[in-house]
């Protein structure tokens, strides 16, 4: 499997993503190719580590910061590392692409370079949502679309159900809506709209609403919701991990919280794999993406989505 990596992205970037990868050419069941996306006065001092035979660096130009504007960004800097792997992704040449850098970025230019999947009108990213049982759930979107049609959280809710299956392996997973109240008459115009609509897709598993303390209770293995919503559960969730952990607490549900044990998470809705990580992620955050990328190519979780909008939408 050829495996891109953005070498620029992340507040610890490069050294803590060069760190993974050695960690990774060198284990005894490496049979990946790693292309290593940056410029090339970064990863100088880094050469001696990258000059391995299942590397290749990618000189690439000016990289995207994360405080730049991922549209302009992403258009005036065509030579960055992120575009610049977007492009061997979209061209083939790499299997799927990861990056710890600007998330709107990276979401921008797989847009422009790769493509969304027909079918798909808004691409979301998915968080894990630990359960009591010891399995893992899939929360959809969380920050990648902050408003949503109603019609757009029964696609995110496909993207869901496919990624829970080919991923987490869980057959035929429930799929609930998040809201203050289990009733179907409960929450804003959105989900009241969005019930209905939900309740009749076809290819999904539809149990209702969902409330935030039922998120963990094995209730529900997707939970939908729009990236706004999304992206303050997930943020609730690891602000309260770090300061337990810093009380002194340690549990083994607790430990599930943290990010670095997952990686990241795919962009839902691209025509390839792209995987996209926290700004702080370090090397065992690196390793695992790498973990995660390689899962969502050998399940083929990309054409199961393409086959699953295909059969339960109308394009």
């Amino acid at each position: 499997m050829n495996i891109g990596i953005d070498a620029m992205g992340g507040d610890y970037a490069p050294k803590e993503c060069v760190k993974a990868l050695v960690n990774e050419v060198n284990s005894e069941n490496c049979d990946s190719h790693f292309f290593v996306f940056g410029e090339p006065k970064a990863l100088s001092k880094y050469a001696s580590d990258l000059n391995h035979q299942n590397i290749t660096v990618v000189n690439t130009g000016v990289s995207i910061s994360m405080g730049e504007n991922p549209i302009k960004a992403v258009s005036t800097k065509k030579d960055s590392s992120i575009n610049v792997g977007m492009h061997f992704l979209a061209e083939g040449k790499i299997d799927t692409f990861i990056g710890a850098g600007n998330t709107g970025a990276m979401m921008v230019s797989a847009l422009y370079n790769v493509k969304g999947i027909p079918g798909i009108d808004r691409p979301a990213l998915s968080s894990v949502l630990p359960q009591q049982s010891g399995i893992s759930g899939v929360l959809v979107d969380v920050g990648a679309n902050s408003d949503v049609k109603p019609e757009t959280l029964s696609k995110f809710a496909i993207l869901g159900t496919e990624y829970a299956r080919a991923v987490y392996g869980i057959e035929n997973p429930r799929v609930g809506l998040v809201n203050i109240g289990e009733e179907e008459e409960k929450g804003n115009v959105t989900t009241k709209a969005a019930f209905p609509i939900l309740k009749a897709q076809k290819g999904i598993n539809f149990v209702g609403n969902v409330e935030g303390r039922d998120l963990f209770n094995d209730k529900v293995d997707v939970a939908v919701c729009d990236g706004f919503t999304g992206n303050v559960i997930v943020k609730t969730c690891e602000g309260f991990f770090y300061n337990l952990l810093k009380r002194g607490v340690e549990d083994d549900f607790l430990s599930k919280f943290n990010f670095q044990n997952y990686g990241g998470t795919p962009i839902l809705g691209i025509r390839k794999s792209v995987i996209v990580g926290h700004g702080i992620s370090n090397s065992e955050t690196f390793t695992n993406m790498i973990k995660l990328a390689k899962n969502v190519v050998e399940s083929e979780l990309i054409s199961k989505i393409e086959i699953s909008i295909s059969e339960t939408t109308e394009i």
